[in-house]
């Protein structure tokens, strides 16, 4: 009986609507909205497991294509596919960890200087399956882990959004938005490095940023994440596949391919890698959305000069132009990354 009861409470999806409920009850909603949110938050974890069973199998074939290729040990860095499989093993102490981070988080933002409330969940998510995996790695007991864990979830949450706080308010025009992502020391630094670079251009009397720059229509189009995802995958499986072909392990492709063309596999495997994505996000996006809004309210109440940290899509209005520069550069220079690495004999390749 224990045993089973242990076994029950290892569910991610059930602890996060206990959660849910929790938030949702200490706000003294009624009966059919904390119904709703409880539901809402297992459904939307179980959307989430889904999609990740789907990105792992692709994944793994990737990988197997790839290190035929290449010889070498690949990594595929999605955030998504790495947080599912630390929630597959370690579940329980991840979810505890994401509980207390939320509620540290709070606290931070009403006693400290960092009145940031980090409002991205499925980020918020990420971080603390970094934490855990690392604090597990490292042998440090369990409830250790999720408390200590809990805690620098917390304030990292509150903190990091501050850092670039001078840079947000410059591109908003306002004091009242913080970006809610863990990127914050490289845009930190994007922003200090563009702030310098002004102050050259300055100098010589020359002023010029990314709403003058004009691009062809055709870039709008990177905008759409999915289709990024799509177009990005597509080209690295097709790297890998043709690499296979010409390295003498054409067998293993069309072993994989199947009853697909071979020359197509590639095209139909980028495609369903972002299909798998958008499912996956969108498992996410409907359980944190619901978690988060447990707390926003508690927030909103409780802690006077809060600011939400949000995702970054929230700041691509503000200056779009930029967007599709940043997006195209990171794509080219991912692609050079990686050719680099392969070329180098590396033996990870990102």
């Amino acid at each position: 009986m224990v045993d089973a009861v242990l076994n029950q409470i290892r569910n991610t999806a059930l602890i996060m609507g206990v959660i849910a409920f929790i938030g949702l009850a200490l706000q003294k909603k009624s009966g059919t909205e904390i119904t709703k949110g409880t539901v809402k938050t297992i459904i939307g974890f179980m959307i989430f497991s889904i999609g990740t069973s789907w990105l792992q199998k692709i994944v793994e074939d990737f990988m197997a294509l790839f290190n035929a290729a290449f010889g070498i040990s690949g990594v595929q860095t999605q955030p998504s596919v790495a947080a599912a499989l630390a929630l597959g093993k370690y579940g329980s102490v991840i979810s505890i960890i994401l509980i207390i981070g939320f509620i540290s988080n709070l606290i931070i933002a009403k006693f400290t200087p960092f009145k940031a409330i980090f409002l991205t969940g499925q980020h918020f998510l990420y971080f603390a399956c970094v934490i855990g995996l690392v604090l597990i790695a490292a042998n440090i007991p369990m409830w250790i882990t999720a408390i200590v864990g809990g805690i620098l979830l917390g304030f990292v949450g509150a903190a990091f959004p501050t850092m670039c706080q001078p840079y947000m308010n410059k591109i908003t025009g306002s004091d009242n938005l913080a970006i809610g992502h863990f990127s914050t020391i490289a845009y930190w630094l994007s922003g200090y490095i563009g702030k310098l670079i002004g102050k050259i251009e300055a100098k010589h009397k020359k002023k010029s940023d990314s709403s003058s720059v004009k691009l062809p229509k055709f870039f709008e189009m990177f905008r759409d994440f999915v289709f990024s995802i799509a177009l990005f995958m597509v080209v690295t499986f097709y790297i890998v596949v043709f690499a296979c072909m010409f390295t003498g392990h054409a067998d293993i492709v069309y072993k994989m391919s199947g009853t697909d063309i071979w020359f197509i596999y590639p095209l139909i495997e980028g495609l369903q890698f972002s299909a798998g994505m958008s499912v996956l996000i969108y498992g996410v996006r409907q359980f944190i959305e619901e978690i988060t809004a447990a707390f926003v309210a508690i927030s909103e109440k409780y802690i006077p000069n809060s600011k939400p940290a949000v995702d970054a899509p929230a700041i691509f209005p503000f200056a779009p132009t930029a967007v599709l520069i940043g997006f195209i550069g990171a794509f080219i220079g991912s692609l050079v990354g990686m050719g680099a690495e392969i070329a180098l004999a590396s033996s990870v390749v990102t």
